[in-house]
């Protein structure tokens, strides 16, 4: 009997002894929050599941579960893409447009949430040492919708490639011509492509379509490079799907206007992905004798 109390008290002791060791560990452990805060997860906008905003950022925002490419600033593509140090160019120029209600405060509004003052950035810059003249749009202002501004940069950036005999990549990502700016968007389709025209007589013109490339911009500029790179499941095109379905009445592929459907009709040369971009930039410019 005496030995069964003696157990009992020993098991009692062992208990009290664990419990108050558990306390202790939740009363210095750090506590967690009961929420996670906003800025510390991203919801892939492919497969909606959650991912650590830091890890996102590190894999060039691409969802590590379904390989969806987020959309990307025209600055990160820049800091993705160039070396360290780059040089703005074409800065100065000021919209042309007709007398749009609200369309000034709709710029102003663009600007500010985005710090750009433009659809497109110019610069010149280095890939893996190798000078080369590059324009970026960006779909956050104002849908990457070309006007006049983005227009004469993106001719003027042609222009300087073929006077300093340099390569020339543009990263396209637009909904079409800005509609604010009336015919005055849809002549830089025409001059954008005339300068192309006179520039690839001599140099290289690579096209990096990214998603969205549709409307005004893939019908002139983005169309006419000398090699056609896309983004994993792009959406590419001019027209949207359900405009064309009801214009051909017929129903169109699932996949229709995917990169990967025009890769398979022979649009475009390859896809890459993100991660593998800038090596496949630099080398097709070694490729083609630029050092």
């Amino acid at each position: 009997m005496e030995n069964s109390f003696n157990k009992r008290k020993q098991e009692i002791l062992e208990f009290n002894n664990a419990m108050e060791e558990l306390n202790l560990r939740k009363k210095y452990a750090p506590q967690v929050p009961k929420e996670i805060p906003d800025d510390l997860i991203v919801k892939c906008p492919g497969c909606a599941r959650l991912i650590l905003k830091d890890n996102y950022i590190l894999d060039h925002k691409v969802c590590p579960y379904c390989n969806h490419h987020g959309r990307l600033t025209s600055r990160e593509r820049i800091i993705d893409v160039l070396d360290l140090g780059y040089e703005e160019l074409f800065t100065n120029i000021k919209e042309k447009y007709i007398d749009f209600p609200d369309y000034e405060n709709k710029l102003d509004k663009a600007k500010k949430a985005t710090g750009e003052d433009e659809s497109v950035m110019c610069v010149l810059g280095k890939i893996d040492g190798i000078s080369v003249c590059v324009g970026v749009m960006d779909s956050f202002f104002m849908m990457g919708s070309m006007g006049s501004v983005c227009g004469e940069r993106i001719t003027r950036l042609i222009e300087f490639a073929e006077k300093k005999n340099l390569p020339l990549i543009l990263f396209t990502t637009s909904g079409g011509a800005r509609m604010q700016e009336g015919v005055i968007s849809l002549f830089q389709m025409a001059k954008t492509s005339q300068a192309l025209a006179r520039f690839k007589e001599k140099g290289l013109y690579i096209a990096v379509l990214t998603d969205p490339t549709t409307g005004g911009v893939s019908a002139s500029f983005a169309s006419l490079a000398d090699i056609t790179i896309a983004e994993p499941n792009a959406l590419i095109g001019f027209a949207g799907k359900r405009v064309i379905e009801r214009t051909i009445k017929e129903t169109l592929p699932k996949e229709f206007q995917t990169a990967e459907f025009l890769l398979e009709k022979g649009y475009l040369d390859m896809i890459s992905d993100r991660k593998d971009l800038k090596q496949t930039l630099s080398l097709l410019l070694k490729l083609h004798n630029y050092k």
